[in-house]
Formats: structure tokens, sequence, C-alpha cells
């Protein structure tokens, strides 16, 4: 199978770069297997796991992807190997965006903690499976 270069991106750090042979990410329109030759296009980046090779998962909250000639690239608002999300802190900060939630007065309050219980709910989907 024929590799090409991927590269995740959070705020914080690279936490993933070099070459695949695939790599299934969490896309707005569902999810998205590319593969080495992939057709170019660009889409956001819903809360979900990234699977590189089949093996390696990186949780990711939002961003942005572009798929080019000169192979993957993932900009994320946030991204984790699965193996380091916490379980009790993200059941904490869940609580804290329900409490949020049931506190707001506008519906821009409503929206940012509902799209925060969105995640928080990805991410503790992602340490179960």
């Amino acid at each position: 199978m024929a590799s090409f270069p991927f590269e995740l991106v959070s705020p914080e750090r690279v936490l993933f770069s070099g070459h695949v042979n695939s790599v299934v990410v969490p896309a707005a329109e569902g999810d998205v297997t590319v593969l080495a030759n992939h057709a170019p296009f660009m889409s956001a980046v819903r809360p979900g796991i990234v699977t590189v090779d089949g093996g390696k998962r990186l949780f990711v909250r939002g961003g942005f992807l572009d798929v080019n000639a000169s192979g993957l690239t993932l900009l994320a608002e946030q991204a984790v190997p699965v193996e380091e999300i916490d379980r009790e802190k993200v059941a904490t900060e869940m609580k804290a965006a329900e409490d949020e939630l049931r506190a707001a007065t506008t519906d821009e309050a409503r929206s940012l903690a509902s799209e925060r219980i969105e995640a928080l709910a990805a991410m503790m989907g992602a340490v179960r499976n």
C-alpha cells in the first residue's frame, strides 16, 4: 500500500507527523478514510477519533482538514491521544458544562455550553471504546 504524509497539529503541539497508509477522520460530512492519492478536498472536523493506520487513536475536537497532492494536514482545535484522556477529569468538565447550560441566559451561552457538552460526550465515548 502506498504511503503519504500526514500531520496533525493542535495549538499546543504537533501530535503526529509522518508517512502513513491510511487515516480515518471525523469530517463534518461523516467519517472519511484518506489513502494515498486521495482526491483533494477540505472539510471542517467534528469531535471524534482520528485513527492512523488502523491503530493509533487520537481524539480531536473541531478543526479543519486539507487533503491535497502534498498529503493530509489536520489542524485541530484540541487533540489528545486517547490513552492520555483522564475519565475523571472529563466527567468533572461535563458536570461543569451541564451546570453552565442550566445557568445560561442567552442563546449564545446555551449554544456554547451545548457544543462543549457534545465535545466532552465524544471524548468520553472515545475512552469507552
